[in-house]
């Protein structure tokens, strides 16, 4: 008789895994990759090889026997990069490096959520970060957007109705500088006017920046921690989109009260030493020519992926021009659930994200979904656009075809 492990299963688990990894569908729309092309592999093994001649036998030692807020070289370069980029004044005692942005999510709510407690959202984010919401059991309520971000007015509407309900919001979460899944970049005067709101409601603000070295114009408005002079706003940034999601590394920025509770929460000894002392070295002489070599690469992509959009879809589906990253957002007629298309494109080989994962009311999000063009080729997003509109005609009728015009 076999050992029935669900009967020794905590209650609340997430759904299982449905079945090992078997690599990746042909059409693949999903995750947030870039190329491996597009990755320096050479010189990521230089600068490898000079930080373990640099701090090789300091391995021994947790941290690297420069504390648990991440390497400090790493830390100091990461600061002056912040003062030029995005405005903010810090240092390398104001950050700690963390195992991704996902963790730095996780130590932000672990330091300032309870059940119960109740975070503005953006009407279309981060998948991730609604879930992790769920999972400290917060409530989330989003707020409606438009071309320039987080919609003032509306804000103020949320965060009266909340506190009409006898709750507390605890902060707003905002990815204003190439947001996900919209590719938008926030205006600074609508920066200052969320601000504005925050220091009236006494409210908090997360700003994760996670996609913002990648604007096409290379070039982006000051952070909101830069504008904040009462510490009221805490800063994620991460080196999975500008360099290698695989190498988790991101980090907080945040005044040293914040710093000082989150630490004690971070308990994996350390995030991966390896990772830290060669983006050191690497960053220290080429992110930025990598950088503009990745956004030109993303800008190629993303024109192609428009094009093919307006070439098998024409005007059924609408979409705005990203200013930057990886992600595409596309809306369809009335007639299309994406959940179901996406189910029908996995079918034929084709991944998609359902625009319901993506939004704060999943009804919003059922005409939608989001592509991302950073890891497939020129020649596979041009075919796999192509064979979701086979499908998505197929499923739903639309578009429709006229000779070789695709109509809504």
């Amino acid at each position: 008789m076999a050992f029935d492990l669900s009967a020794h299963l905590r209650s609340g688990l997430p759904a299982p895994a449905p079945a090992p990894f078997k690599g990746f569908p042909p059409f693949y729309f999903v995750g947030g990759n870039n190329a491996p092309e597009s990755l320096p592999v050479p010189d990521l093994i230089a600068a490898a090889t000079r930080a373990l001649e640099k701090e090789g036998s300091n391995l021994a030692i947790y941290n690297l026997m420069t504390g648990p807020q991440g390497y400090r070289p790493l830390r100091e370069w990461i600061a002056g990069r912040l003062k030029r980029w995005t405005q903010i004044e810090c240092t390398a005692d104001d950050m700690i490096v963390t195992t991704g942005s996902l963790q730095a999510l996780d130590l932000v709510h672990q330091v300032l959520l309870e059940p119960g407690d109740v975070v503005a959202i953006e009407g279309g984010t981060y998948g991730g970060t609604m879930t992790r919401l769920k999972g400290v059991q917060a409530e989330y309520v989003g707020v409606a957007m438009d071309d320039d971000g987080i919609v003032p007015e509306d804000l103020e509407k949320v965060l009266a109705t909340i506190k009409a309900q006898g709750k507390r919001c605890k902060y707003v979460y905002t990815i204003p500088t190439v947001q996900n899944p919209t590719g938008t970049v926030m205006s600074l005067e609508r920066r200052h006017a969320i601000l504005d709101i925050a220091r009236r409601h006494d409210l908090m603000i997360f700003e994760d920046d996670c996609y913002a070295d990648l604007t096409w114009s290379g070039t982006r408005p000051p952070a909101i921690r830069s504008l904040d002079t009462e510490g009221r706003v805490i800063y994620c940034g991460t080196f999975s989109k500008s360099i290698a999601p695989a190498l988790r590394v991101g980090y907080l920025v945040a005044d040293w009260s914040f710093i000082a509770q989150a630490l004690p929460l971070k308990t994996d000894a350390g995030s991966g030493a390896l990772e830290q002392v060669t983006l050191a070295e690497f960053c220290a002489a080429q992110f930025e020519d990598h950088v503009a070599k990745l956004v030109g690469l993303l800008k190629t992509k993303c024109d192609v992926i428009q094009e093919a959009l307006h070439e098998n879809f024409g005007t059924a589906a609408e979409f705005r021009a990203p200013d930057g990253g990886i992600f595409i957002w596309v809306t369809l007629p009335e007639q299309v659930d994406s959940s179901q298309l996406a189910v029908a494109a996995a079918k034929e080989g084709i991944a998609i994200n359902p625009g319901r994962e993506w939004v704060a009311d999943p009804e919003t999000g059922k005409h939608s979904f989001r592509l991302c063009f950073g890891q497939p080729s020129v020649e596979t997003i041009r075919e796999g656009v192509a064979k979701l509109a086979d499908v998505c005609r197929r499923e739903f009728g639309v578009p429709v075809r006229s000779g070789n015009v695709q109509r809504s």
